[in-house]
């Protein structure tokens, strides 16, 4: 499976960046799938085996327990792919960033003008 089309799928998603705060046991990333996207447990064990089966997320076994952690690999590698297309953003984002800047420093409070003295 193509890596966007593992990350396509919001549930997928949602689950890796539970992944990304830190290693889950299945019934925690479970609990919070299911009460935020309404699917069954059964369904839920399908999406993480995705992303193990695709190598977005490693398992490892605790007693009965199965944690998930993510693993980078194929985040490195979307990333790299994503490199290219960065000029396209980059300098839209260093302007935003200037422009906030340019706002921040607008309103701040002109220390001259508070009537007192330092």
């Amino acid at each position: 499976m193509h890596a966007f089309d593992v990350l396509g799928d919001p549930v997928r998603r949602r689950i890796l960046e539970l992944l990304a705060d830190g290693e889950r046991s299945s019934g925690e990333v479970s609990a919070v799938i299911r009460a935020e996207f309404g699917i069954s447990q059964p369904a839920v064990s399908q999406h993480l085996k995705v992303l193990r089966d695709s190598g977005f997320a490693v398992v490892r076994a605790e007693g009965t327990r199965r944690l998930y952690a993510v693993d980078s690999g194929p985040l490195r590698e979307i990333d790299a792919w994503l490199d290219r297309f960065r000029r396209y953003w980059t300098p839209h984002l260093d302007a935003l960033a200037t422009e906030i800047a340019r706002g921040k420093r607008a309103r701040r409070p002109d220390r001259s003008d508070s009537g007192s003295e330092p």
